[in-house]
């Protein structure tokens, strides 16, 4: 019989569709198949689409919809929709999240707030709608604290995620660039580190720093060397 890992930071992030897919692992019956399938294809989602790869990406997350179709649960299959939107936050990649806006009627509070906070759209919302990791960064009032609130985050995903979001707000300062590419780097994941480096090459160029869009570009060409 299959059982579930325990659960890690990562594996409770994105709202709580992965904690949910794994709750009741502790002293309880062993949950059904289909969270344990649906958990692991969304890691499987996840960390192809970081290392670049988009048709692997692509196949786990239908796997992942797929066995929570077999629920009828519209809440969940949302859920999982957001989850995918919140990964491709980390990379920089603000298209439009037709999945989740088609089933957002469905979603509950909390996957309310997560999607206005990954969207940039602060305004009156509740902290503690948001997953708790979230809530100094929502606080913090200048570049100085956002950046500790990000540093803070032990998951590399979360960490990227948030850079993600002051990125589309607007607020990024270069420390939590430079934060975002170490992250990134660090993973080995390709698709965000590329993004951030983008990011990072732009002001390099607006600011006459050639040496260092030279690097950049070096760092860029090494990395796409890599790529599937």
């Amino acid at each position: 019989m299959r059982m579930p890992a325990a659960p890690t930071p990562r594996r409770a992030l994105h709202g709580t569709l992965l904690a949910i897919l794994l709750a009741g692992c502790a002293g309880a019956p062993p949950p059904p198949d289909w969270k344990l399938d649906a958990h692991a294809a969304l890691e499987t989602h996840a960390r192809h689409y970081l290392n670049g790869d988009t048709r692997l990406a692509d196949l786990g997350y239908a796997r992942a919809r797929a066995e929570i179709a077999r629920t009828g649960r519209l809440d969940l299959a949302a859920r999982a929709e957001l989850h995918r939107c919140a990964v491709r936050v980390a990379a920089l990649d603000f298209s439009t999240c037709e999945g989740y806006a088609d089933l957002a009627a469905h979603a509950g509070a909390e996957d309310r707030a997560y999607a206005r906070f990954l969207i940039g759209e602060w305004d009156a919302l509740d902290p503690r709608q948001l997953p708790a990791w979230y809530a100094d960064l929502l606080n913090a009032r200048d570049p100085a604290g956002q950046l500790s609130a990000i540093q803070a985050l032990q998951d590399p995903l979360s960490r990227c995620i948030a850079a993600g979001v002051l990125f589309r707000t607007g607020q990024t300062s270069p420390a939590v660039i430079a934060l975002a590419i170490g992250t990134a780097s660090e993973q080995g994941w390709r698709r965000p580190l590329l993004a951030w480096l983008e990011v990072q090459a732009r002001r390099a160029e607006a600011s006459g720093d050639q040496q260092g869009l030279e690097t950049i570009r070096r760092r860029r060409a090494l990395i796409e060397s890599s790529m599937p």
